[in-house]
């Protein structure tokens, strides 16, 4: 019923946002003398206002046709390599003319960035990606909206993403590094140790887990303590909606985006109150930067998919409540996912010194649940001053934990290289 109520919200808002449209149209027109008084600029940043935040955001673009990389503009072409219903592996390819022949750069290291499955769209990570781009040849798991899934489909479930990620190395092929970005810590740990006891050829070389959760009863966060506190029961009852009509899933029972999306802003209601408030105050002086900024990240913020029920809650219970990956007790198809199997492939755990999501300690158990991998073959970096979004994007991430991951990745190549992958020419 919410999701019903919700839809009929923003289609009830459609009338008024056209009018809001056409007064922005109005004020802003230079045939308008009266468009640059205070009036004609408070009118209009009223409209743009209210238009923005009544209107539906769709998926975001990549935006990654071409990169600055060594300083020069480098062209890169989004490549779908592999897909599923539910994820698309994206390969952003460089220097491509012919795209039948395209490969990557010599002695690239392969890297899948396994993008969070938690009610944003992995372009979320649009900078993380540009970044690793420099140095690697970079592939992106682009997870779909469970809303656009038709039923005819299927379920798809924790297990079904440790599988996927297994999928998606193996089309990458032997030993690639895999970063895992906040929520895919967990699926991305179990699928390294599923595929190092089976001994899979395409086990990655090595494994970089940013902000994860993999044992959230550390440092317990804001967040972790909502999971710990309510049954899960209460999830079930109050979080799951049902799909409507006219999207290709529906009567699919989902997580969906915008409950997700007002959880986080209830979080900070205050923070956002003050942006918008700022951005209404930059309209009306005309400063574009400001209003270029906002937009930018609003752009992406509000952007939100839909996870399925059966995912949303098997994460609540495996990795918020019971903790059975922390506790050894995971099982999947059919047998104990077990940590210490991984003996041959690099860890790297990332975490902010501010991360209000995964609390300082949670990523790092990481390395105390893989006793065989070697100590040369670890590293623990905590960032100091930056919180959960800081930890993959922005300035601190370019210019500290970007170096630190990239000799991470380029030292676990070595040791792992395979002639096969490595000798590949552009």
């Amino acid at each position: 019923m919410l999701y019903a109520l919700h839809e009929l919200a923003y289609t009830s808002a459609q009338p008024f946002r056209l009018g809001a449209q056409l007064a922005r149209d109005f004020w802003k027109s230079p045939l308008n003398p009266a468009g640059d008084t205070a009036i004609g600029r408070t009118a209009y940043a009223s409209a743009e206002l209210f238009e923005s935040v009544t209107r539906r955001y769709g998926k975001p673009a990549w935006g990654l046709e071409v990169v600055n990389i060594d300083g020069k503009p480098v062209r890169t072409v989004e490549q779908v390599v592999w897909s599923s219903p539910w994820v698309r592996m994206v390969r952003f390819a460089r220097n491509v003319g012919d795209l039948k022949r395209a490969k990557k750069p010599v002695a690239a290291p392969s890297v899948l960035i396994v993008a969070p499955l938690s009610g944003h769209y992995a372009t979320l990570l649009r900078g993380t990606v540009e970044t690793f781009l420099q140095d690697h040849d970079v592939y992106v798991a682009d997870w779909v909206n469970a809303r656009q899934v038709p039923m005819l489909e299927g379920r798809f479930d924790f297990h079904d993403y440790i599988d996927h990620v297994r999928q998606m190395l193996a089309q990458i092929g032997p030993r690639a590094h895999v970063v895992a970005v906040c929520q895919p810590g967990p699926p991305v740990l179990a699928a390294a140790a599923v595929m190092a006891e089976e001994n899979d050829p395409n086990r990655p070389a090595s494994m970089t887990f940013m902000g994860s959760p993999i044992d959230a009863r550390l440092s317990p966060t804001v967040t972790n303590q909502l999971a710990e506190e309510k049954p899960f029961a209460w999830f079930k009852s109050n979080m799951i909606h049902t799909v409507p009509w006219p999207y290709p899933g529906v009567g699919r029972r989902v997580y969906p985006g915008f409950v997700q999306l007002y959880s986080f802003m209830s979080m900070n209601e205050a923070r956002h109150t003050d942006a918008h408030w700022t951005y209404f105050k930059d309209l009306v002086k005309g400063d574009g930067d400001g209003v270029e900024k906002h937009e930018q990240f609003y752009d992406e913020y509000l952007a939100v998919l839909d996870l399925t029920e059966e995912f949303y809650l098997q994460t609540i219970d495996i990795v918020f409540q019971d903790y059975t990956l922390a506790k050894g007790e995971l099982e999947h198809d059919g047998k104990r996912v077990d940590l210490s199997k991984i003996s041959d492939i690099g860890l790297m755990t990332v975490e902010g010194e501010n991360d209000d999501i995964s609390g300082v300690g949670q990523t790092q158990a990481a390395h105390v649940l893989t006793p065989n991998i070697p100590l040369e073959r670890r590293v623990l970096y905590v960032q100091p001053d930056v919180g959960h979004y800081g930890v993959f994007n922005g300035r601190r991430f370019r210019e500290e934990i970007y170096p630190r991951t990239r000799d991470f990745i380029a030292a676990n190549e070595k040791l792992c290289a395979v002639p096969s992958r490595s000798a590949t020419a552009a």
